[in-house]
């Protein structure tokens, strides 16, 4: 008698400690979610998502930013393009009366040579009523992050930015 109930004991201690165990994996997942999103991979916290439901199909956090990254997934890639971009330092940004469209080729060069092309910005200009034709553009600015000098631009020639998946759309006003 006491051997079964030693055994039965052992059983659901290990259940437990099986449930336990499935509870830890499906978190870690839902973490390696969220990290996922932070780096604008909605693909991976999808995938990280549906793994953590999978061990766990009551995680509600896990099953919120499923649904969630499947709405914005879009709007996280722009996200972190803006962070990755927004960061880098430019160490030495000088131009004098050149139109924005020339302005943003010198950045991206800038851009490119200080991320040692780890990041290749893509420029489009948005001017249907072509208003930024003639406008110029001067700046001389030192170690300025990129996202500060955009706002520079954005004040001298009435523009705005918008980040795409694939792009960095400057809009006239």
């Amino acid at each position: 008698m006491k051997t079964l109930i030693a055994l039965i004991v052992m059983v659901c201690g290990a259940h437990l400690a099986f449930a336990e165990n499935k509870a830890e994996d499906a978190d870690s997942w839902y973490r390696k979610g969220l990290a996922a999103e932070k780096a604008g991979d909605p693909a991976t916290a999808l995938a990280a998502y549906k793994a953590a439901l999978d061990l766990n199909s009551k995680h509600a956090n896990a099953r919120y930013r499923l649904g969630e990254v499947k709405i914005n997934a879009a709007g996280l890639k722009a996200n972190a393009k803006e962070a990755k971009i927004g960061s880098i330092t430019i160490p030495t940004y000088q131009i004098t009366d050149i139109t924005v469209q020339e302005a943003l080729e010198v950045l991206a060069v800038a851009i490119e040579k200080q991320s040692n092309k780890e990041v290749i910005p893509n420029f489009v200009i948005e001017d249907p009523s072509k208003k930024l034709t003639d406008v110029k553009v001067t700046l001389n600015l030192k170690n300025v992050p990129v996202s500060g000098i955009l706002g520079y631009i954005h004040a001298q020639s009435n523009t705005k930015v918008r980040y795409d998946e694939h792009a960095v759309v400057i809009l006239a006003r």
